[in-house]
């Protein structure tokens, strides 16, 4: 290339990245209006109510009243929509306490999360992990909070809401269980490891929102050989945070104490092969459709490496039996 057409590209991409920052500096200017007009119109609702008039809960006439007046004169406006600009100005009395990283989209989700403890969490991990609207909501409706929370005594589960999730140890990156309900896979479907593996290769970013932040792929059926004998590892990813490889084994049967010991060979043969200056030791999971928890327990005791054996759900949990759960940690 010419110096003249080298000088003529880097132009045009300089012009690019301008325009694509200012467009979006002008949707995030947008939204944080939304967002700002909202809270005001939930401001001057709960005014009106304080002087003396009627509460304006989700049935109230003074709802509809608005959501009719307002469609009138602006072409728009629902019940749902005004409940929400109230709900929002109750939640944040003090405008500067508003997130001006997150959209009305995600107000508008994490509004309807009863659950105080797990929207603060989903608010703090939306703004640490920058989720966009949709991919917050799949979080909420596959429980993320509350399947975190269960590995945690009352303390972790309190810092998990104030803080949200903060992986230091490699049990901070765990979950039990996996939800791949992205794969859309029907409950009763009859699902061979080979499929179900190149299902979530095929959904790799739903797949990796799932199991996290810090993990980056690295390849699925990582060949392994020893004693002239080949061996394939389901997949392999890379821990950013935690710098060190993750193995993940997919068993859509029950695991058996024999799946533990081949983790165990895996993860001793990364340790001397495959590990580098700066790698922490690595950490294998297996991803099962069953587990006995006492085969796990003897299995896995003993051993010096991170092995963690996890269900598989090809469908949302319900989150009312999740919520009774952590709500039995409080009370231990």
């Amino acid at each position: 290339m010419s110096l003249s057409n080298q000088k003529y590209s880097e132009l045009i991409d300089s012009i690019d990245s301008t325009l694509q920052k200012a467009r979006e500096n002008t949707i995030k200017a947008v939204n944080n209006e939304l967002v700002k007009a909202n809270w005001k119109i939930g401001q001057y609702i709960v005014e009106y109510e304080q002087q003396g008039k009627e509460r304006a809960d989700y049935g109230s006439a003074l709802l509809s009243n608005l959501a009719k007046d307002l469609k009138l004169k602006y072409g728009k406006g629902s019940k749902s929509s005004i409940y929400l600009c109230r709900q929002i100005y109750i939640k944040y009395p003090i405008f500067q306490t508003v997130s001006g990283k997150l959209s009305w989209s995600h107000f508008a989700e994490l509004l309807t999360v009863s659950d105080d403890m797990a929207g603060s969490f989903y608010e703090q991990q939306s703004v640490k992990e920058n989720w966009g609207a949709r991919e917050m909501k799949r979080q909420i409706d596959s429980a993320l909070f509350q399947r975190l929370a269960l590995s945690k005594d009352k303390n972790g589960v309190l810092a998990l809401s104030e803080k949200g999730q903060e992986i230091i140890t490699s049990k901070d990156i765990i979950k039990d269980p996996y939800i791949f309900e992205f794969l859309e896979l029907p409950m009763s479907a009859i699902v061979k490891e080979k499929e179900l593996e190149k299902k979530l290769i095929d959904n790799l970013q739903q797949f990796l929102l799932e199991l996290g932040k810090g993990f980056s792929f690295i390849k699925r059926q990582f060949k392994i050989t020893l004693d002239n004998e080949h061996n394939f590892i389901d997949l392999v990813f890379y821990h950013r945070i935690l710098k060190c490889f993750v193995l993940i084994e997919l068993k859509t049967k029950k695991v058996k104490h024999q799946d533990i010991g081949q983790m165990n060979l895996y993860l001793n043969y990364f340790k001397e092969e495959e590990n580098t200056e700066g790698d922490n030791e690595p950490i294998g999971i297996i991803i099962a459709a069953d587990k006995h928890e006492f085969t796990v327990k003897y299995a896995t005791g003993g051993l010096t490496n991170k092995i963690f054996v996890s269900k598989y759900q090809l469908y949302l949990p319900d989150q009312k039996q999740l919520e009774e759960k952590v709500k039995e940690i409080f009370e231990r």
